[in-house]
């Protein structure tokens, strides 16, 4: 028995010394290896009070004299109590040049500053320091705010008036090349969005708003340093990157492959974040497969639809319901010229890649479109070949990983390097398992760990299940609860919603929440609660392992089931407080919730295949629950809701798509009510019922149409924040009282309310509404004067307001940033209500002159209006004017004057019938339309622009010469249309039908090579013709052994086909051929192509 003794705790040592030995070898590297990174990231010892690699935040350029006592001085202190260092140049001598000194300060900020003053121009230093900052923001796209401190911004663009004279005595002397560098400078630094002095009665408030803007920038433009501290994740950025290949510039679609809990989204999350800035349009789309669950036997088109809509929504950055879409070809429409990045996070259906990433030519050139999945065939079904296997972590990683979440640094504490062995080893490489055991372990004593291990020992094999069931085993029975309730119910759930919901169950349910997530089983992230799918999974399949029948349970999860107990009448219990329901047709028995006493949550999501009706009930209705919180029913089918005669508990209504006519008969009491959301229930008329409603914070009534007013009480609504009455189209007046209602709201929507005539004045209590629409109100007549107290009102869309005459006077909205006034038809008035509007657009009204007060307005960007003679009359305007619509007035000819207008963008002359040629037009036109001038002959004109979408349509008379010059331009993503009955010969490869043979004189090179195409349509049916609805045309190049090879875009929209015209295009290719095979073709069966044609441009 001793020797037996003997021998087992001989081994027992031997086996320890070894596990130590492989721990030390693994751990001893990384400690070496962290001490040595450690070691020489030590600064040496600085020899002055600034490090010898810092660099400002900002650069301010200034004449001394002028402002360095009064904006300057102040200007300082203000940017010290907000953190933001400067340069100034107190101790550099001025010689005539700026030294390499000054340049590396202007290099190395990231804002500049130049503070134009009278004097500004006498100093050659301040006109050289000026040249360099204007070379930083178009090389390294520095930020660069103009302060027009005592000057006026035309005379600093024009070198004018006194600073012309002042800088015209600084350039006696000069080289001419010096003098036309300065002039430019000064030219573009006037035309930049800044601040005009004259716009502030006090100089003060001046210095807080550009240093309060100044930090904005600064904070918005930080580098995130969010992902240093995730373990490997440098060594992934390296991997990736070879397959990302960002140095290229054509559009790549890439796949991050691995299994659930690996790490997939955060890799994602962090190459988001380090590539998102230098891209036009950049969203991180998380979790996409809970977005929308497609309708069993239903096709695809909706689903499609409804997630290309939620792409392009958060993409631009624009609200969902303002950017309805028709048809699947508006992603490409609209991104096929831009570089986007695009993260498609957790797919795991082929139809979401199809509905927002079908092809690379949906995206401009550039683009990268990242996409996680745990189901590689998804990628190779979607023809995506750069695929990322993420692999799991090396040992020494886990380590890492572990301790991370354990100690809360990347090596184990002293003692403790043994037990972090044998739990890594327990716990697997998953780095979510790894994960939720650090944090499970997080602030035990050694002693604590050690009366863990054995039970640890017993319930985990390494596999991430028996992980995350030791985790959950491990919480208190409350906790254990709390969890059940997220993963069956609140997952992606807003926190204030899911408190709200679950105060009455738990005492207090942020903190428990807080312990939730300090074990990593959920996260608290951008006001949601989330968890992980692994975790969900567990939670469901813990509630299904429960040992009674489904009708027995806390939650009804499983569809099948769900399906069953409301079809049979006796099967629920007063168990049941949680039903969920995501799914086609259901039957319901009349009795089928007479037993769920305590039914607390409802969530029944319909799908419909068709227009027939996907709920069944047998008998009379149902009644629910008292103790009902949550109800969430999409195509609810009753009118009134008498299913719920006691709602004294209910928190939240969510009925998009119902029948409701009215909610309740008579006044229920509704205290506890927060949230309503009654979307699209187009027969809705009444909502009275609502007036006991004291605590209600959010009232959707987007779409409900039959809606003609709403009650005096909805005033009792003191705590609203979110109000929509959008496309409430019958409705008629909003009474008084909803200025008690809406103090709170930062948004007020009443698009489309064709039928309301007028706004009462308590519209003026919203004094914290920055977003006011009302667009297409066709009925109304006036706003009230009292929208002058919203002085944190930013946009104003007042958009087809046809009856509408006047603005209020004498009122300054200074937060104001965006007016659309198009097509208020009888406005006639200019509307000076705020002086720092960036975007107005006057087009479609009775507008004839601009104050010339417009030129000093800071930071206006965007102006459009219709074109008057007047115009000339007002050079300020010619200056800053960007879209000019002519369309359907009777003018002959076009005054020379237009090619002043010096940022003049888009030209709209459809419809001028007596026009007869075209003058020479600014350079910067990108766009022209001239659509029915059906006199037009002449061009008098080149079209400068590389770029330029040229509509001719209908222009019939147009010369030769005229038509040789709209041939030969260069178009961009819109193309160029004319009128045309056979192919020009400018292309020299021509045939009848959709398809041509190109043979080349050599093979191209390896690099990309554009055409100029055009095709002439005809069309079958004389009713669809005369339509002129929407075309797609796609071409396809064939090489080689007729393999395809992807064309840049693939795809052309003609907005009008017609007959008996020319449509003109480009795109590129990289083909290596000298043999191709080009064929053109129509999405719609009744159009055809009768000829195309073909130029080479060489390379692209």
């Amino acid at each position: 028995m001793d020797l037996y003794l003997l021998l087992v705790t001989v081994s027992a040592t031997i086996f320890t010394l070894l596990c130590s030995t492989i721990f030390f070898i693994v751990y001893g590297k990384f400690r070496v290896q962290e001490n040595k990174i450690i070691a020489s990231s030590s600064p040496p010892s600085p020899k002055s009070s600034l490090p010898r690699n810092w660099t400002p935040d900002v650069f301010p350029s200034f004449h001394g004299a002028d402002v360095r006592k009064s904006f300057l001085s102040h200007f300082l202190k203000e940017c010290r109590s907000k953190a933001i260092s400067l340069f100034i140049d107190n101790e550099i001598t001025r010689g005539e040049y700026i030294g390499p000194e000054l340049k590396k300060a202007i290099q190395g900020s990231r804002i500049a500053i130049v503070l134009l003053s009278k004097r500004y121009a006498s100093s050659s230093w301040c006109l050289d320091e000026l040249v360099e900052i204007m070379k930083c923001k178009e090389e390294l796209g520095q930020t660069v705010i103009p302060v027009f401190y005592k000057v006026d911004p035309t005379d600093v663009k024009k070198q004018a008036g006194e600073f012309g004279k002042v800088f015209k005595e600084t350039c006696k002397g000069k080289r001419n090349e010096v003098i036309v560098k300065w002039s430019l400078a000064l030219a573009k630094v006037a035309t930049l969005a800044g601040y005009h002095s004259k716009n502030w009665d006090n100089e003060a408030k001046m210095v807080e708003d550009v240093a309060t803007e100044v930090a904005k920038k600064l904070f918005n433009s930080t580098p995130s340093r969010d992902f240093d501290e995730f373990i490997g994740m440098e060594a992934h950025m390296n991997k990736i990157s070879r397959v990302l290949r960002t140095d290229l510039d054509e559009v790549r679609m890439i796949g991050i492959w691995g299994p659930a809990g690996i790490g997939k989204t955060t890799i994602a999350r962090c190459l988001f974040n380090q590539l998102s800035d230098t891209f036009q349009y950049s969203v991180f789309m998380m979790n996409v497969k809970t977005m929308y669950t497609p309708p069993v036997c239903s096709d695809d088109y909706t689903v499609k639809l409804h997630l290309q809509q939620k792409l392009l929504s958060q993409l631009t950055n624009q609200k969902e319901e303002d950017l309805k879409i028709s048809h699947l070809g508006v992603a490409q429409e609209r991104l096929k010229d831009k570089k986007v990045l695009v993260v498609l996070d957790n797919v795991d259906r082929l139809v979401q890649l199809e509905a927002m990433a079908k092809k690379t030519g949906w995206f401009g050139n550039g683009s990268r479109i990242i996409i996680t999945t745990q189901d590689r065939k998804i990628l190779k079904a979607h023809g995506i070949t750069d695929i990322y296997k993420v692999d799991f972590p090396s040992d020494r990683e886990a380590i890492q990983m572990f301790c991370m979440y354990a100690f809360g640094q990347k090596s184990p504490e002293d003692g403790f390097e043994m037990l972090v062995w044998q739990v890594t080893r327990l716990a697997g490489r998953l780095p979510l398992g790894l994960r939720v055991m650090g944090s499970y372990f997080r602030g035990m004593s050694k002693e604590e760990w050690e009366n863990t291990l054995p039970g640890l020992r017993m319930c985990l094999d390494g596999e991430i299940e028996s992980i995350l069931m030791f985790s959950y085993n491990a919480l208190s029975h409350e906790n254990k609860d709390l969890f059940l309730h997220i993963a069956c119910f609140f997952n992606y759930g807003w926190i204030e919603k899911v408190v709200e919901h679950l105060s009455k169950r738990f005492s207090d349910v942020r903190q428990q929440l807080n312990v939730l997530a300090e074990k990593s089983l959920i996260f608290l992230e951008i006001g949601r609660v989330s968890m992980h799918d692994m975790l969900v999974q567990l939670g469901g399949n813990i509630v299904r392992k429960q040992p009674t029948e489904p009708g027995q349970r806390q939650f009804l999860v499983d569809k099948r089931e769900i399906c069953e107990v409301l079809a049979d009448g006796s099967a629920g219990s007063r168990s049941v407080i949680g039903i969920k329901f995501y799914g086609n047709k259901i039957n319901v028995s009349e009795r089928a919730f007479e037993g769920m006493s305590n039914l607390q949550f409802l969530r029944i999501r319909q799908e419909r295949d068709g227009e027939g009706d996907t709920f069944h009930l047998f008998g009379g209705p149902s009644y629910l629950s008292r103790q009902l919180r949550l109800l969430d029913w999409k195509y609810f089918p009753m009118t009134c809701l008498h299913c719920i005669p006691n709602p004294e508990l209910l928190v939240e209504l969510i009925m998009f798509c119902s029948k409701l006519e009215k909610l309740w008969e008579g006044t229920k009491l509704l205290s506890n009510l927060k949230w309503v959301r009654l979307r699209d229930s187009k027969n809705l008329k009444d909502v009275s019922s609502l007036s006991t409603a004291t605590s209600l914070q959010e009232l959707d009534l987007t779409g409900c149409s039959s809606l003609v007013k709403l009650p005096y009480s909805i005033g009792n609504a003191t705590n609203l924040q979110f109000l929509s009455l959008r496309s409430c189209s019958s409705l008629v007046e909003l009474p008084s009282s909803i200025g008690n209602a809406i103090r709170n709201l930062e948004v007020l929507d009443f698009f489309d309310c064709s039928s309301l005539e007028e706004v009462p004045s308590s519209i003026g209590n919203a004094t914290n509404l920055k977003h006011l629409n009302f667009s297409r109100c066709s009925s109304l007549v006036e706003l009230p004067a009292s929208i002058g107290n919203l002085h944190k009102l930013e946009s104003l869309n007042l958009k087809k307001c046809c009856k509408l005459e006047v603005l209020p006077v004498n009122i300054n909205l200074k937060s104001l940033r965006e007016l659309d006034l198009a097509d208020c038809s009888l406005m006639k008035s200019f509307p000076e209500i705020s002086t720092n509007i960036e975007y107005l657009d006057l087009t479609g009204t009775a507008i004839k002159q601009v104050p010339s007060s417009i030129r000093l307005w800071p930071r206006l960007e965007k102006l459009h209006l219709s074109y008057n003679e007047n115009l000339k009359e007002f050079p300020h305007v010619l200056d800053i004017m960007t879209d000019l619509f002519m369309s359907n007035t009777e003018i002959q000819e076009i005054s020379p004057w237009i090619k002043r207008i010096s940022r003049l963008r888009r030209l709209v002359l459809n419809g001028c019938k007596e026009l007869l040629s075209l003058p020479q037009l600014p350079i910067s036109l990108s766009e022209l339309d001239a659509e029915d001038c059906e006199s037009l002959e002449r061009l008098d004109c080149s079209f400068l622009n590389q770029k330029i979408a040229l509509n001719f349509a209908n222009c019939f008379k147009l010369n030769k010469e005229a038509r040789d010059i709209i041939i030969q331009t260069s178009t961009s993503y819109k193309g160029t249309v004319l009128p045309g009955k056979e192919m020009p010969n400018y292309f020299n490869y021509q045939a009848n039908g959709g398809s041509l043979v190109m043979k080349l004189n050599e093979r191209p090179s390896p690099s990309s090579v554009r055409w100029r195409a055009c095709i002439l349509l005809d069309c079958k049916d004389e009713v669809e013709a005369a339509k002129g609805q929407m075309l797609f045309v796609r071409q396809w190049i064939k090489q080689n052994s007729l393999d395809d090879v992807p064309c840049s875009p693939i795809m052309h929209i003609l907005y009008r086909p017609l007959r008996e015209h020319l449509y003109i295009f480009e795109f590129e290719a990289n083909v290596t051929s000298n043999k191709l095979f080009f064929e053109f073709g129509v999405i719609r069966d009744t159009w055809m192509i009768k000829e195309c044609g073909v130029h080479y441009l060489n390379t692209g």
